[in-house]
C-alpha cells in the first residue's frame, strides 16, 4: 500500500514520487525546472510553464497507482509572484529566491535591522519575498491597488500552486514558507504590521498562515494536500528529525547548516532561526540555519571529479566560494568568490580544488560554532553536492564529530511525503565517511583558514 505521493518544487528540477509503507520514495518521476533567465541581479522563469509541468509531473506518478494516496508538499522558499484573481494568470514572472533586485530595499532600512531580526529571526538580506515585492510595487504602483482589492495576487510557489488545484478556493501558506519572507512575526507565527510597513507592504492582500501538517484540503484532482512546507524543512526532517544531537549539511544549489534548536534557547548570533514545520497543534519546531550562498555556481566552470582528495590542503592559498556573498552568520555581500593570493598560473583543478575547500572550511566553521553551543555527535550530507569525494572527505577531516552521506535521495522528497503520512520515525540509509590518509594537512589548513578569514572580515577595506 502507498502511504503518500509527493512532490518537490525545486529551483531546479520538479519531482514528484510514491511513498511506500517501509518509509521509501519508489516510482520517482523527475524534469528539469523553466530555465531561470539572469539578468543583472533579476532571476524569473516562466511561472505558467512551471506550474503546468508541476502538474504533469504529479500526473505521471499518480499515473502509477489506482489509489489516492495522502498528498505532501514542498516547495523552494522566498521564490515568488503576483497573478490575476479572476483568470489565474501571471502578471508576474516566478521571481527565485536567488533574485537579488531588493538590496536597494534592504539597504533603506539597515537602521531597523536589528528588529527585523528579531521579528522573524532572518537576516536583512534581499533573497527573500519582502524587499523584493517592495522594489517592484515601486516600480509597478497601480499594482498595489489591484492587490488591496483583491484583483491580484501574491504569494510563494506553493500559495499559487494550492490555489490552482482548489479553483481559488484555497489561498494559503504554511507556516514555514511564510516564515521565509520577512514579513511574519517568529513569535506569534503570524503576518507582523509592523514588518510589512517597514516594507511599504500590506498583511491584508497576504494568503492565510496555515500549520504545515493535517492541512486535509482537497483538491480539484481528489488529492488531499496533507502537508506543505519549505523544501529545506522537509530534507531537515527527513534526514534528522527531531534529535538534538545532530546537524545536517545540504549541499545543492546553495548550502544549508541546520540542527534543532532546543525549546526557550537562544539563536547564535548571525545565524538564522528556522521554522522547520508547524504541526497541528500550532506548535513550532525551530532549527537553527547557517547558509552558503549559491556555492553551485561557483563550481559551474570546473570539473570537480578531477580534483583529488590528496590535493585538499596542499596549497597556501585560502579561498572563499560563495559568489552572492557570504550567507549567515556574516551576510556580507562585499565578498563572492576571493582568493587570498593570484590564481593566475593555476590549473583549473587546483582552482577547483581552493574552491572546494572555501565550501568545506564553512561548512566546518558553522558546525564548530553550533557543537560549541551544545553537543553534535553525529553529522548527515545530503543533497547533489554531497556525492563529491572530496567535500566528503574534506568536511569528515575538518570537524570532531562523525560524518555520514546519506544514501537516500530526494530528501525534501522524502520528508514532504513523511509528514504526510504521519511517519514520524523512519530509518536512514547512511554510510560512514572514513577519512583517508592526508585528512591532517587539511585540518591544519583550515586553523590557518580560520585566521586569515577572521583578519579578512575586519580589514579596513571592507
Amino acid at each position: 500500500m502507498i502511504s503518500a505521493i509527493t512532490l518537490d518544487l525545486g529551483s531546479t528540477s520538479i519531482k514528484a514520487g510514491l511513498l511506500q509503507r517501509n518509509g521509501e520514495l519508489s516510482d520517482i518521476v523527475s524534469q528539469p525546472a523553466p530555465e531561470i533567465v539572469l539578468d543583472g541581479g533579476c532571476f524569473e522563469c516562466d511561472a505558467l510553464a512551471y506550474a503546468n509541468k508541476a502538474e504533469q509531473v504529479l500526473e505521471e506518478c499518480l499515473a502509477q497507482t489506482n489509489y489516492l494516496p495522502p498528498l505532501g508538499l514542498c516547495s523552494q522558499r522566498s521564490s515568488f509572484l503576483i497573478w490575476d484573481a479572476k483568470t489565474g494568470l501571471p502578471i508576474t514572472p516566478l521571481i527565485s529566491w536567488q533574485d537579488t533586485r531588493g538590496a536597494a530595499s534592504c539597504e533603506a532600512l539597515r537602521e531597523s535591522e536589528s528588529r527585523i531580526v528579531e521579528l522573524t529571526g532572518l537576516g536583512l538580506t534581499p533573497y527573500f519575498l519582502a524587499p523584493k515585492l517592495s522594489v517592484l510595487l515601486r516600480a509597478h504602483p497601480q499594482w498595489r491597488g489591484q492587490l488591496e482589492s483583491g484583483k491580484y495576487l501574491v504569494g510563494t510557489l506553493d500559495t499559487f500552486m494550492i490555489w490552482r488545484w482548489t479553483n481559488g478556493k484555497q489561498y494559503i501558506t504554511d507556516a514555514s514558507m511564510a516564515a521565509r519572507t520577512l514579513l511574519m512575526d517568529m513569535r506569534q507565527q503570524q503576518w507582523s504590521s509592523e514588518l510589512a510597513g517597514m516594507f511599504g507592504l500590506s498583511i491584508g492582500f497576504l494568503p492565510q498562515i496555515r500549520p504545515s501538517t493535517e492541512l486535509s484540503i482537497r483538491l480539484d484532482n481528489g488529492l488531499n494536500l496533507m502537508a506543505s512546507m519549505g523544501d529545506q524543512s522537509a530534507a531537515f526532517f527527513s534526514s534528522v528529525g527531531s534529535a538534538t544531537d545532530a546537524a545536517l549539511v545540504n549541499l545543492g544549489t546553495g548550502g544549508f547548516v541546520m540542527r534543532n534548536l532546543a525549546k526557550n534557547k537562544g539563536c547564535l548570533e548571525g545565524y538564522l532561526r528556522t521554522l522547520l514545520y508547524q504541526d497541528s497543534n500550532f506548535e513550532a519546531h525551530i532549527a537553527i540555519e547557517g547558509t552558503l550562498n549559491s556555492i553551485s555556481a561557483a563550481l559551474a566552470q570546473h570539473d570537480v571529479s578531477e580534483c583529488g582528495v590528496e590535493e585538499l590542503g596542499s596549497s597556501e592559498i585560502f579561498c572563499l566560494s560563495e559568489p552572492s556573498g557570504l550567507g549567515a552568520p556574516y551576510f556580507r555581500k562585499d565578498f563572492g568568490i576571493h582568493f587570498s593570493d593570484s590564481i593566475e598560473n593555476l590549473a583549473s583543478r587546483q582552482v577547483a580544488t581552493l574552491l572546494l575547500e572555501g565550501i568545506i572550511f564553512r561548512v566546518a566553521r558553522i558546525l564548530e560554532d553550533f557543537h560549541c553551543e551544545s553537543a553534535i555527535e553525529r553529522v548527515y550530507l545530503s543533497g547533489g553536492l554531497s556525492e563529491v569525494i572530496c567535500l566528503q572527505q574534506g568536511i569528515a577531516s575538518c570537524v570532531s564529530m562523525k560524518v555520514y552521506r546519506l544514501q537516500q535521495k530526494d530528501a525534501s522528497l522524502h520528508g514532504a511525503g513523511l509528514l504526510a503520512a504521519g511517519m514520524i520515525n523512519t530509518v536512514r540509509n547512511e554510510e560512514l565517511i572514513v577519512i583517508a590518509n592526508g585528512g591532517s594537512h587539511l585540518l591544519e589548513k583550515y586553523q590557518r583558514w580560520k585566521v586569515w578569514f577572521d583578519d579578512l572580515l575586519t580589514s579596513p577595506q571592507h
